[in-house]
Protein backbone atom coordinates (compact mmCIF):
# COMPACT_ATOMS: atom_id res chain seq x y z
CA UNK A 1 0.00 0.00 0.00
CA UNK A 2 1.21 3.52 -0.51
CA UNK A 3 0.95 6.07 2.16
CA UNK A 4 -0.56 9.15 0.92
CA UNK A 5 -2.11 12.62 3.16
CA UNK A 6 -5.33 12.13 3.64
CA UNK A 7 -5.89 15.87 2.92
CA UNK A 8 -4.82 15.49 -0.48
CA UNK A 9 -7.27 12.32 -1.50
CA UNK A 10 -10.11 14.54 -0.11
CA UNK A 11 -8.63 17.57 -2.29
CA UNK A 12 -8.47 15.60 -5.19
CA UNK A 13 -12.08 14.17 -4.97
CA UNK A 14 -11.03 10.54 -3.08
CA UNK A 15 -12.85 10.00 -0.17
CA UNK A 16 -11.77 8.45 2.53
CA UNK A 17 -14.05 5.08 2.47
CA UNK A 18 -12.42 5.57 -1.21
CA UNK A 19 -8.82 5.05 0.02
CA UNK A 20 -9.31 2.05 1.42
CA UNK A 21 -10.94 0.42 -1.74
CA UNK A 22 -7.76 1.85 -3.82
CA UNK A 23 -5.68 0.05 -1.72
CA UNK A 24 -4.40 2.88 -0.01
CA UNK A 25 -2.99 4.11 3.84
CA UNK A 26 -3.64 7.76 5.04
CA UNK A 27 -1.45 9.71 7.62
CA UNK A 28 -1.62 13.33 8.59
CA UNK A 29 1.40 14.18 6.82
CA UNK A 30 2.19 15.05 3.08
CA UNK A 31 2.98 12.50 0.41
CA UNK A 32 5.08 13.16 -2.91
CA UNK A 33 3.69 9.83 -4.54
CA UNK A 34 0.78 9.43 -6.47
CA UNK A 35 -1.47 6.14 -5.28
CA UNK A 36 -1.57 2.89 -6.30
CA UNK A 37 -4.43 1.59 -6.25
CA UNK A 38 -5.34 -1.95 -5.96
CA UNK A 39 -5.85 -4.03 -9.19
CA UNK A 40 -7.06 -7.24 -9.74
CA UNK A 41 -4.68 -9.40 -11.89
CA UNK A 42 -6.48 -11.57 -15.01
CA UNK A 43 -5.35 -14.41 -12.54
CA UNK A 44 -7.78 -13.36 -9.58
CA UNK A 45 -10.54 -12.71 -12.16
CA UNK A 46 -10.02 -16.14 -13.69
CA UNK A 47 -9.49 -15.21 -17.31
CA UNK A 48 -9.44 -17.08 -20.17
CA UNK A 49 -5.79 -17.74 -21.64
CA UNK A 50 -5.52 -15.21 -24.61
CA UNK A 51 -5.39 -17.28 -27.79
CA UNK A 52 -2.86 -14.88 -29.48
CA UNK A 53 0.07 -12.90 -28.91
CA UNK A 54 -0.01 -10.05 -26.63
CA UNK A 55 1.30 -7.16 -28.20
CA UNK A 56 3.26 -4.57 -26.21
CA UNK A 57 4.00 -1.17 -27.91
CA UNK A 58 7.58 -0.28 -27.34
CA UNK A 59 6.56 3.25 -26.47
CA UNK A 60 4.01 5.10 -23.92
CA UNK A 61 0.49 5.61 -24.86
CA UNK A 62 -0.59 9.37 -26.18
CA UNK A 63 -4.11 9.12 -24.28
CA UNK A 64 -5.95 7.80 -21.19
CA UNK A 65 -9.46 6.47 -22.55
CA UNK A 66 -12.70 6.53 -20.85
CA UNK A 67 -15.61 4.16 -21.34
CA UNK A 68 -18.75 2.84 -20.26
CA UNK A 69 -19.73 -0.80 -20.78
CA UNK A 70 -24.04 -0.34 -21.25
CA UNK A 71 -24.23 -3.87 -20.87
CA UNK A 72 -24.83 -5.24 -18.54
CA UNK A 73 -26.05 -1.56 -17.43
CA UNK A 74 -26.59 -0.35 -13.85
CA UNK A 75 -26.28 -2.92 -11.54
CA UNK A 76 -26.88 -2.90 -8.04
CA UNK A 77 -24.12 -5.48 -7.30
CA UNK A 78 -21.35 -3.60 -6.13
CA UNK A 79 -19.55 -6.72 -4.47
CA UNK A 80 -15.93 -7.84 -5.46
CA UNK A 81 -17.40 -11.06 -6.49
CA UNK A 82 -19.82 -9.19 -9.60
CA UNK A 83 -16.75 -7.23 -10.78
CA UNK A 84 -14.84 -10.69 -11.42
CA UNK A 85 -18.01 -11.86 -13.26
CA UNK A 86 -18.26 -9.11 -15.33
CA UNK A 87 -14.72 -9.37 -16.18
CA UNK A 88 -15.16 -12.64 -17.35
CA UNK A 89 -18.48 -11.80 -19.51
CA UNK A 90 -16.79 -9.47 -21.37
CA UNK A 91 -13.77 -11.07 -22.00
CA UNK A 92 -16.21 -14.44 -23.52
CA UNK A 93 -17.84 -11.80 -25.68
CA UNK A 94 -14.81 -10.10 -27.01
CA UNK A 95 -13.31 -13.13 -27.60
CA UNK A 96 -15.84 -15.55 -28.88
CA UNK A 97 -18.44 -12.51 -30.02
CA UNK A 98 -15.74 -10.10 -31.56
CA UNK A 99 -13.14 -12.74 -32.55
CA UNK A 100 -10.34 -10.95 -30.87
CA UNK A 101 -7.78 -12.51 -28.76
CA UNK A 102 -8.41 -11.51 -25.19
CA UNK A 103 -10.62 -8.60 -23.82
CA UNK A 104 -10.20 -5.84 -25.72
CA UNK A 105 -9.46 -2.99 -22.63
CA UNK A 106 -6.57 -2.91 -20.16
CA UNK A 107 -8.61 -2.00 -17.15
CA UNK A 108 -12.30 -2.39 -16.02
CA UNK A 109 -13.73 -0.19 -13.35
CA UNK A 110 -16.83 -2.01 -11.57
CA UNK A 111 -19.61 0.17 -10.17
CA UNK A 112 -18.68 -1.20 -6.65
CA UNK A 113 -14.56 0.68 -7.58
CA UNK A 114 -13.30 -2.33 -7.92
CA UNK A 115 -10.79 -2.57 -10.56
CA UNK A 116 -9.38 -5.39 -12.55
CA UNK A 117 -6.91 -6.10 -15.40
CA UNK A 118 -8.85 -6.38 -18.91
CA UNK A 119 -5.98 -7.81 -21.30
CA UNK A 120 -3.47 -10.20 -20.28
CA UNK A 121 -0.85 -8.37 -19.21
CA UNK A 122 -1.60 -5.17 -19.08
CA UNK A 123 -0.88 -4.60 -15.01
CA UNK A 124 2.73 -5.45 -15.38
CA UNK A 125 3.28 -3.68 -18.13
CA UNK A 126 2.00 -0.62 -16.86
CA UNK A 127 4.08 -1.04 -13.32
CA UNK A 128 7.17 -0.85 -15.72
CA UNK A 129 5.85 2.86 -17.28
CA UNK A 130 7.81 2.66 -20.53
CA UNK A 131 5.68 0.80 -22.30
CA UNK A 132 1.91 -0.35 -22.79
CA UNK A 133 -0.23 -2.78 -24.10
CA UNK A 134 -2.10 -2.80 -27.32
CA UNK A 135 -5.48 -3.19 -26.79
CA UNK A 136 -8.70 -3.36 -29.07
CA UNK A 137 -11.04 -0.56 -27.84
CA UNK A 138 -10.34 2.56 -29.72
CA UNK A 139 -10.46 1.81 -33.58
CA UNK A 140 -7.78 3.38 -35.49
CA UNK A 141 -5.63 4.48 -32.57
CA UNK A 142 -4.80 1.50 -30.11
CA UNK A 143 -1.26 2.22 -30.96
CA UNK A 144 -1.21 5.13 -29.00
CA UNK A 145 -4.97 4.80 -26.17
CA UNK A 146 -4.48 3.25 -22.60
CA UNK A 147 -8.75 2.07 -22.31
CA UNK A 148 -10.43 2.25 -19.04
CA UNK A 149 -14.08 0.24 -19.09
CA UNK A 150 -16.23 1.42 -16.68
CA UNK A 151 -19.38 -1.01 -15.85
CA UNK A 152 -22.86 0.50 -16.71
CA UNK A 153 -25.03 3.05 -19.04
CA UNK A 154 -24.09 6.47 -18.35
CA UNK A 155 -26.06 8.62 -21.31
CA UNK A 156 -29.23 9.86 -18.87
CA UNK A 157 -27.88 8.97 -15.40
CA UNK A 158 -24.18 9.28 -13.38
CA UNK A 159 -22.32 7.15 -12.14
CA UNK A 160 -21.89 5.30 -8.63
CA UNK A 161 -19.39 7.77 -6.30
CA UNK A 162 -17.39 4.02 -5.69
CA UNK A 163 -17.01 4.04 -9.73
CA UNK A 164 -15.98 8.25 -9.58
CA UNK A 165 -13.74 7.61 -6.95
CA UNK A 166 -11.86 4.48 -8.35
CA UNK A 167 -11.87 6.05 -11.54
CA UNK A 168 -10.07 9.20 -10.53
CA UNK A 169 -7.22 6.75 -8.69
CA UNK A 170 -6.40 4.29 -11.76
CA UNK A 171 -6.58 7.38 -14.26
CA UNK A 172 -4.14 9.05 -11.82
CA UNK A 173 -1.67 6.46 -11.43
CA UNK A 174 -1.63 5.74 -15.21
CA UNK A 175 -1.04 9.12 -15.96
CA UNK A 176 1.81 9.23 -12.97
CA UNK A 177 2.90 6.28 -14.60
CA UNK A 178 3.12 7.54 -18.13
CA UNK A 179 3.77 10.95 -17.63
CA UNK A 180 0.60 11.88 -19.26
CA UNK A 181 -0.61 15.04 -18.39
CA UNK A 182 -4.56 16.14 -17.56
CA UNK A 183 -5.74 17.21 -20.96
CA UNK A 184 -4.69 13.78 -22.47
CA UNK A 185 -7.77 11.89 -20.76
CA UNK A 186 -10.06 11.49 -23.20
CA UNK A 187 -13.91 9.84 -23.98
CA UNK A 188 -13.74 7.06 -26.59
CA UNK A 189 -16.76 9.92 -28.94
CA UNK A 190 -13.34 12.11 -28.90
CA UNK A 191 -11.55 9.42 -31.24
CA UNK A 192 -14.75 7.57 -32.67
CA UNK A 193 -18.75 8.00 -33.99
CA UNK A 194 -19.65 6.41 -30.51
CA UNK A 195 -21.72 7.38 -27.62
CA UNK A 196 -19.35 6.06 -25.50
CA UNK A 197 -18.49 6.92 -22.93
CA UNK A 198 -22.10 8.12 -22.56
CA UNK A 199 -23.20 11.71 -21.99
CA UNK A 200 -23.23 12.06 -18.45
CA UNK A 201 -20.08 10.67 -17.87
CA UNK A 202 -18.09 12.40 -21.08
CA UNK A 203 -19.98 15.64 -19.62
CA UNK A 204 -17.51 15.17 -15.89
CA UNK A 205 -14.27 14.64 -18.26
CA UNK A 206 -13.27 18.05 -17.53
CA UNK A 207 -13.94 17.42 -13.82
CA UNK A 208 -12.26 14.06 -13.90
CA UNK A 209 -9.35 16.10 -15.82
CA UNK A 210 -9.23 18.95 -12.56
CA UNK A 211 -9.13 15.58 -10.03
CA UNK A 212 -6.56 14.26 -11.86
CA UNK A 213 -4.11 17.25 -11.82
CA UNK A 214 -4.74 17.63 -7.78
CA UNK A 215 -3.34 14.24 -7.31
CA UNK A 216 -0.54 14.92 -9.40
CA UNK A 217 0.39 17.97 -8.08
CA UNK A 218 -0.07 19.91 -12.00
CA UNK A 219 -2.37 22.54 -13.39
CA UNK A 220 -5.08 21.79 -16.03
CA UNK A 221 -4.09 23.20 -19.65
CA UNK A 222 -7.30 24.14 -21.68
CA UNK A 223 -8.44 21.83 -23.55
CA UNK A 224 -9.40 22.53 -27.02
CA UNK A 225 -13.42 21.90 -28.49
CA UNK A 226 -13.70 18.18 -29.80
CA UNK A 227 -16.06 17.08 -32.71
CA UNK A 228 -19.51 16.70 -31.77
CA UNK A 229 -21.62 13.79 -31.93
CA UNK A 230 -24.51 13.62 -33.44
CA UNK A 231 -26.79 11.07 -33.50
CA UNK A 232 -30.21 9.99 -35.96
CA UNK A 233 -33.34 11.73 -34.18
CA UNK A 234 -31.14 15.05 -33.77
CA UNK A 235 -32.09 18.51 -35.10
CA UNK A 236 -30.43 21.79 -35.19
CA UNK A 237 -27.65 23.78 -36.92
CA UNK A 238 -25.10 21.16 -36.40
CA UNK A 239 -26.86 18.76 -38.47
CA UNK A 240 -27.73 21.00 -41.06
CA UNK A 241 -24.03 21.94 -41.25
CA UNK A 242 -23.33 18.45 -41.54
CA UNK A 243 -25.81 18.01 -44.60
CA UNK A 244 -24.56 20.54 -46.60
CA UNK A 245 -21.13 18.75 -46.24
CA UNK A 246 -22.48 15.35 -46.66
CA UNK A 247 -24.75 17.13 -49.81
CA UNK A 248 -21.00 18.54 -50.92
CA UNK A 249 -19.22 15.30 -50.56
CA UNK A 250 -22.15 14.06 -53.17
CA UNK A 251 -25.00 12.50 -50.68
CA UNK A 252 -28.37 13.45 -51.99
CA UNK A 253 -29.76 14.25 -48.16
CA UNK A 254 -31.74 17.09 -47.00
CA UNK A 255 -30.53 20.43 -45.41
CA UNK A 256 -33.48 20.81 -43.25
CA UNK A 257 -31.48 20.10 -39.77
CA UNK A 258 -33.11 17.13 -39.42
CA UNK A 259 -31.05 13.86 -38.68
CA UNK A 260 -33.32 11.44 -40.52
CA UNK A 261 -33.06 8.19 -42.32
CA UNK A 262 -31.17 9.71 -45.38
CA UNK A 263 -28.97 11.31 -43.41
CA UNK A 264 -28.28 8.42 -41.58
CA UNK A 265 -27.99 5.96 -44.21
CA UNK A 266 -26.02 8.31 -46.09
CA UNK A 267 -23.27 8.83 -43.27
CA UNK A 268 -23.54 5.25 -43.05
CA UNK A 269 -22.38 4.67 -46.89
CA UNK A 270 -19.87 7.03 -46.15
CA UNK A 271 -18.13 5.69 -42.72
CA UNK A 272 -18.06 2.34 -44.72
CA UNK A 273 -16.61 3.67 -47.82
CA UNK A 274 -13.72 4.77 -45.59
CA UNK A 275 -13.26 2.11 -42.99
CA UNK A 276 -14.05 3.47 -40.11
CA UNK A 277 -14.18 1.58 -36.75
CA UNK A 278 -17.98 0.54 -34.85
CA UNK A 279 -18.23 1.06 -31.57
CA UNK A 280 -16.97 -2.51 -30.75
CA UNK A 281 -14.90 -1.60 -27.51
CA UNK A 282 -18.13 -2.47 -24.96
CA UNK A 283 -19.95 -5.45 -23.78
CA UNK A 284 -23.07 -4.05 -25.38
CA UNK A 285 -24.16 -7.16 -26.97
CA UNK A 286 -27.48 -5.16 -28.80
CA UNK A 287 -25.99 -1.43 -29.33
CA UNK A 288 -26.56 -0.20 -33.10
CA UNK A 289 -24.69 3.35 -33.58
CA UNK A 290 -24.57 2.70 -37.59
CA UNK A 291 -24.75 6.05 -38.98
CA UNK A 292 -23.49 8.64 -36.02
CA UNK A 293 -21.64 11.51 -36.89
CA UNK A 294 -18.88 11.85 -35.00
CA UNK A 295 -15.13 12.72 -34.49
CA UNK A 296 -13.48 10.11 -37.50
CA UNK A 297 -16.28 11.39 -40.07
CA UNK A 298 -16.29 15.25 -39.41
CA UNK A 299 -12.75 15.47 -41.10
CA UNK A 300 -14.03 13.25 -43.83
CA UNK A 301 -17.18 15.88 -44.93
CA UNK A 302 -15.93 19.62 -43.53
CA UNK A 303 -14.34 21.62 -46.55
CA UNK A 304 -10.73 21.92 -46.26
CA UNK A 305 -9.91 25.95 -46.07
CA UNK A 306 -9.59 25.89 -42.45
CA UNK A 307 -7.38 24.08 -39.69
CA UNK A 308 -9.24 21.25 -37.87
CA UNK A 309 -9.26 23.28 -34.46
CA UNK A 310 -10.68 25.94 -36.00
CA UNK A 311 -13.61 23.58 -37.54
CA UNK A 312 -14.04 21.97 -33.82
CA UNK A 313 -14.60 25.65 -32.17
CA UNK A 314 -16.77 26.87 -34.58
CA UNK A 315 -19.15 23.47 -34.93
CA UNK A 316 -19.19 23.31 -30.86
CA UNK A 317 -20.73 26.94 -30.98
CA UNK A 318 -23.09 25.76 -33.53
Amino acid sequence: MVTVDRRTLLKAGVTATAAGALGMTTTGTAAAAVPTPTIHSTSEWGARPATGTIVVEDHKPTYIVVHHTVDPGNNTDYSLAHAFQISRDIQNFHMDTRGWIDTGQQFTNSRGGFITEGRHRSLEILRGGTRHVQGANVGNHNSECIGIENEGLYSTVDVTPALWDSLVGLVAYVAHQYSITPEFIKGHRDFNSTECCGQVLYDRLPELRTAVGRVLGVSVARTEAEWPLLKPGDTGKKVQLAQQFLRDAGFGVPTDGVFGKSTKDAVAALSARAGLAKDTCTAAKAADETGFLGADVWPLIVPSDRSTAAWRADLSRA
